[in-house]
C-alpha cells in the first residue's frame, strides 16, 4: 500500500431509491462528501466535515432522506455544486498530493464517474486505499464486512450516525488508523 503521512478518508452519500430502482431519466448523484484527515505520525483524525452537494441529475427520494437524514431543504440551504465541492476539497485539503481512502470501492468509483460525466478534474490523487480490503487482509478474512461490523470486530463502537458521510468517514479513519499500526 503506497501512502502519505496524511491520508484523506471520505465517505459519500448519494441519491438512492428503494430496491435500487433508479427512476427513468435520473442518475446516482453525490449529495454529501464526508471527509476527514488521518495523520499517520500523530494518529490524529482531524478536519472532519460534511460537504453537501446539490444533485444535478436526480432528486432526493423519501427513501434516501429516511436513510441519510439529508432532505431537499438541507441541500437548498447548505448545498454547493459538485464542481465547487471538488475545488473546496483541493483548496482545504491539498487533495491531489495525498493518498485517500474509503470503505469499499463505491466512493472512488462514484467520484470518478461524476467527474467524468461533468467533465471536471478528479480532486483526488490516483493513490486510493480501499479500507475494506485492507481490513479483510489484516484480519485474514475470506468475506467482506460492512463498516459497523468491522468496528465491532475491532471492539470499537460506531461514533455518530450511520449514513452520515462525515461520521462514516471518521469511523472508517478509526479502522484505518488501527490497521496501519
Amino acid at each position: 500500500m503506497k501512502t502519505t503521512n496524511e491520508i484523506l478518508i471520505i465517505d459519500l452519500e448519494a441519491t438512492c431509491w428503494e430496491h435500487d430502482r433508479i427512476p427513468a431519466g435520473q442518475k446516482v448523484d453525490i449529495i454529501e462528501i464526508g471527509i476527514c484527515e488521518l495523520n499517520r505520525a500523530t494518529k490524529a483524525i482531524s478536519k472532519k466535515q460534511s460537504i453537501y452537494v446539490i444533485p444535478e441529475r436526480s432528486k432526493i427520494s423519501g427513501f434516501c432522506t429516511d436513510l441519510t437524514g439529508i432532505t431537499p431543504q438541507l441541500i437548498n440551504e447548505k448545498g454547493i455544486h459538485f464542481e465547487e465541492a471538488c475545488e473546496k476539497i483541493r483548496d482545504e485539503y491539498n487533495s491531489p498530493s495525498l493518498a485517500w481512502a474509503g470503505f469499499g470501492s463505491f466512493d472512488k468509483e462514484q467520484v470518478a464517474e461524476q467527474c467524468d460525466y461533468l467533465g471536471i478534474e478528479n480532486p483526488f490523487s490516483g493513490n486510493y486505499i480501499n479500507i475494506m480490503h485492507q481490513f479483510r487482509a489484516y484480519n485474514g478474512l475470506y468475506k467482506m464486512m460492512g463498516l459497523k461490523r468491522a468496528l465491532k470486530a475491532l471492539n470499537m463502537d460506531f461514533e455518530g450516525n450511520h449514513h452520515s458521510g462525515a461520521d462514516d468517514a471518521y469511523n472508517a479513519a478509526r479502522i484505518l488508523r488501527e490497521i496501519l499500526e
